[in-house]
């Protein structure tokens, strides 16, 4: 597999300030808004009030406020009619943009998360891209795509040379980081593997001064009790919704 970059995208234009009525929401409300008009400006593709990461990066966009018409607009002039994408954080969205029922989901933060250095978490990068995607296609931890990797750190533990476990950071909205891609081959669970990754990436998270926090799906209970247990607190219920661009717009 090859891990050589994809043309260039095309020029962004600058991001404007997000249009809210009242005390703006918390920057967590819209994570993904918040890091592709920060942190992840140079992973972004933007149209007025709608932004999205380019899409080998991650197939999450966003729109500065789901209330301003202009926004999904924007959102459609982005992405294009009939193309399809990933909105999180949103609660409802017109009629006609839906391609399937959401999926809900839960936002955790870190309140008593301890944060430790593994010696055997790895750092991975470019050369380790096809073994990442070899192992999410095995355990399914969310969407993981060929240049996700350059969101943040990311960090794996080998067993025999091969990579059997994984976390790093997606999201990065101003003084947070979302630990995300969390999984562990099925042959190498209950081992601890995945809390130690985290409690790993965690450390460099609050080592440059941001708090760490994730999401999940609703039904993964068994993990949601592993984040808790280890420090996470639930902040919110969040939906996911996969929706397409209507064809006529």
């Amino acid at each position: 597999m090859s891990t050589s970059l994809p043309p260039q995208p095309r020029r962004s234009r600058p991001f404007p300030q997000a249009r809210h009525a009242g005390p703006g929401p918390h920057v967590l409300d819209n994570a993904v808004w918040a890091a592709l008009s920060g942190a992840h400006r140079h992973l972004a593709e933007t149209a007025g009030l709608a932004a999205r990461y380019q899409p080998d990066v991650s197939p999450f966009v966003a729109i500065a406020d789901p209330d301003d018409p202009q926004a999904w607009d924007d959102l459609a002039e982005l992405v294009g009619a009939g193309n399809s994408f990933a909105l999180a954080g949103i609660p409802a969205v017109p009629a006609g943009w839906a391609a399937g029922a959401p999926a809900d989901g839960v936002q955790l933060v870190a309140t008593s998360l301890r944060t430790a250095d593994d010696p055997e978490a790895e750092r991975l990068g470019r050369a380790d891209i096809p073994e990442m995607l070899e192992l999410v296609g095995r355990a399914k931890p969310g969407p993981f795509l060929a240049r996700t990797v350059e969101m943040g750190a990311y960090y794996g533990i080998r067993r025999e040379g091969r990579l059997v476990a994984m976390a790093g950071e997606r999201l990065r909205p101003p003084g947070w980081t979302e630990i995300s891609a969390v999984c562990t081959d099925q042959q190498h669970r209950g081992q601890g593997l995945a809390t130690r990754l985290v409690r790993h990436v965690a450390a460099g998270i609050t080592a440059r001064g941001d708090t760490p926090f994730l999401h999940a799906a609703a039904v993964n209970t068994g993990a949601i009790r592993l984040y808790e247990s280890i420090g996470f607190t639930l902040r919110r219920t969040t939906l996911f919704h996969f929706l397409q661009v209507p064809a006529d717009r």
